[in-house]
């Protein structure tokens, strides 16, 4: 991340994320770059935290999410945090991880969140940068999801909305198969906004966060409030949905998922 201008407010509390206010842009940074910006429970209420502000923070206009480093803008939740016996994460909320309240202060904040996206954009990961406003990616960029392989899945938002935003055959797709794409192949279907070369990334990034500035704040969130409405059912679907992902993390054939993951070998679900 590189800003310009005087930094406004800067917390120095945070752990898994930085947060950043600079000429009405609050960047908020997943910061765990060993892990691939893979989130766990921390990450989370850190997150939390830090689009509470910023939607609060009438000195904002718009908000950047990203990732630390050029190798991962976010590659989903930490496996090696996830807790084998009972399934889950170990902290609050459904799954042990409460990233469906991140995923829905994204949406629910009064101000254009932006994902800048370089390096991977992989499962829950994928999920974020689909769930932001807009997404302005680098040409080395990433996209995919990974749940069917590891023994996860992400309900709601992470399947329905995915399929708002780049229709059903291609969100299948992605599902089921766990492909990855390119950043041009993610732009032809629709899940990203724009595509530039990785140099090139913080100057866009800044143009588009320029020109968002310069326009009404209250129609903006009026505007959002109209998009989010048509999808909002999704909500609903997700908290359903994170219910049955929470019984199914404690089964042996999702346990099996994340085994094969940590020791690098191909799952056997069937077995």
């Amino acid at each position: 991340m590189e800003n310009t201008g005087a930094v406004a407010e800067q917390s120095t509390t945070y752990t898994d994320i930085t947060y950043d206010v600079s000429n009405g842009v609050a960047w908020i940074e997943i910061n765990r770059p060993e892990k691939l910006n893979a989130f766990r429970a921390q990450t989370c209420e850190e997150l939390i935290d830090a689009f509470k502000r910023a939607g609060a923070d009438r000195e904002v206009a718009v908000v950047v999410l990203t990732g630390a480093g050029d190798r991962a803008f976010c590659t989903g939740g930490d496996q090696g945090d996830h807790a084998e016996e009972g399934g889950g994460y170990g902290g609050r909320g459904t799954l042990g991880m409460p990233i469906d309240e991140v995923q829905s202060l994204i949406r629910d904040i009064p101000k254009p969140v932006i994902a800048r996206v370089q390096g991977f954009a992989i499962g829950g990961g994928n999920v974020l940068a689909t769930l932001c406003d807009l997404t302005i990616a680098s040409e080395n960029a990433q996209f995919g999801q990974v749940g069917p392989r590891v023994g996860s899945v992400d309900p709601g938002f992470g399947t329905a909305y995915l399929a708002r935003a780049v229709g059903e055959k291609r969100a299948r797709e992605i599902w089921y198969l766990c492909r990855r794409y390119t950043a041009a192949q993610a732009y032809e279907m629709g899940l990203v906004n724009a595509v530039v070369p990785r140099e090139k990334l913080d100057e866009e990034v800044a143009a588009w966060c320029a020109e968002l500035a310069a326009r009404s704040p209250t129609a903006i969130a009026i505007a959002k409030r109209s998009f989010n409405a048509d999808t909002e059912h999704q909500r609903g679907l997700g908290a359903l949905g994170f219910e049955a992902v929470a019984l199914y993390y404690g089964t042996e054939e999702s346990k099996e998922g994340g085994r094969a993951f940590r020791e690098k070998r191909p799952p056997r679900f069937r077995r």
